[in-house]
């Protein structure tokens, strides 16, 4: 029997499913192969944050490269590297941020903001560098879900530097203000603030920056949908009629600024409770699936409405870090893993390169 050929070994490895994006994986990922007396290796890189894959995607490449006839032997490596992804034309990346994901929703009260925090820990628990930003400068809860408080540091007067919790780099106005104390600005002013707090603030080599966007579409988020460097935004809505009314408007806002929307995260989807296990559909069923298949954009995950999620953020720790072993924490994280992997399909942004990150196992 002849050796296998490289390519035979190739087309084994691209012929794996990828589920994050529900296709085959891409011939990028595949950055090397070898067979040396019936010993197959490889190296597969990730172009997304998936960390807690890699085990199970190398377990499945040994056994399709073993299934090649004259294999004997096979190791697979698995590493990931997140890379820059283009923005809106006219727009220059953040410095220090490969990537900027907004999460937004067309109303309040859909839970945009335990969203946006819990995609950002998930992300971070995946092996990538995180920061979120609090963009809501009315209402901005991000401190309180995160167990912050005090003033960013400010080395030179100018810049300040985040706040860290939970192994995020963090931001917020609500920083800056009192707990009682409002912010009574006008939409520009709003906007502008808004602008210099992006512009001044100091972020670490971040793969992804996760903004939570202020509910609605009005001037400010359509003004800092314009102005503000975006890779891809998410969705977030209830099953509800009112609220998917509200989630269609905020998606159409991002296709007329040439945003790409990476999906629909379906929140409060379902109740089951915690007595007799009765599973109810509190704001209707099937709403997310369905404004997903009208768009063209995947639904990413489905939430339930359930009262850890809410006390764990009211407390400071999010569900992903507070039961990180929990069902609800491997919701978000493959969420996470889901947007990661459909920004990683976008065009590619070569104005800016940080030092080669890899997370790899051996």
């Amino acid at each position: 029997m002849s050796a296998p050929t490289p390519d035979a070994l190739r087309a084994a490895l691209l012929a794996l499913h990828d589920p994050h994006l529900d296709a085959p994986l891409a011939e990028e990922v595949v950055r090397s192969v070898a067979i040396d007396e019936g010993r197959a290796m490889a190296v597969l890189r990730l172009p997304y944050a998936a960390a807690s894959w890699h085990a199970e995607l190398a377990a499945r490449a040994e056994a399709a490269l073993r299934a090649v006839p004259g294999v004997v032997s096979a190791q697979v490596e698995v590493e990931q590297r997140v890379l820059a992804h283009r923005v809106q034309e006219g727009l220059a990346p953040l410095p220090g941020v490969k990537n900027l994901i907004a999460v937004a929703s067309g109303k309040g009260g859909v839970g945009k903001s335990t969203t946006a925090v819990n995609l950002a820990l998930g992300l971070a628990a995946e092996g990538a560098r995180v920061g979120v930003l609090d963009a809501d400068i009315h209402g901005p809860s991000i401190p309180m879900m995160l167990g912050l408080a005090g003033k960013p540091e400010s080395p030179d007067g100018q810049a300040i530097l985040p706040k860290q919790a939970h192994g995020l780099q963090a931001m917020s106005i609500g920083l800056f203000l009192g707990e009682d104390q409002p912010a009574i600005w006008r939409g520009p002013m709003a906007t502008q603030y808004l602008q210099q707090l992006l512009a001044s603030t100091r972020w670490d080599e971040l793969d992804y920056l996760v903004v939570d966007l202020p509910p609605g579409t009005g001037d400010i988020q359509l003004t800092l949908s314009q102005r503000v460097p975006v890779s891809g935004a998410v969705i977030v809505t209830t099953p509800q009629d009112i609220a998917l009314l509200d989630a269609k408007k905020a998606l159409k806002m991002f296709e007329k600024v040439a945003v790409p929307v990476l999906g629909i995260v379906e929140n409060m989807a379902l109740h089951r409770c915690s007595h007799c296990g009765h599973v109810e559909h509190v704001f209707g069923q099937g709403g997310g699936q369905a404004m997903a298949e009208r768009y063209g954009v995947p639904l990413l995950g489905s939430l339930p409405l359930d009262i850890r999620i809410r006390e764990q953020a009211d407390g400071g720790a999010p569900t992903v870090v507070a039961e990180p072993g929990g069902a609800l924490a491997a919701d978000y994280r493959r969420i996470a893993r889901r947007v990661a992997a459909r920004l990683s399909r976008q065009a590619r942004n070569k104005q800016i390169a940080f030092p080669s990150i890899v997370v790899q196992d051996s």
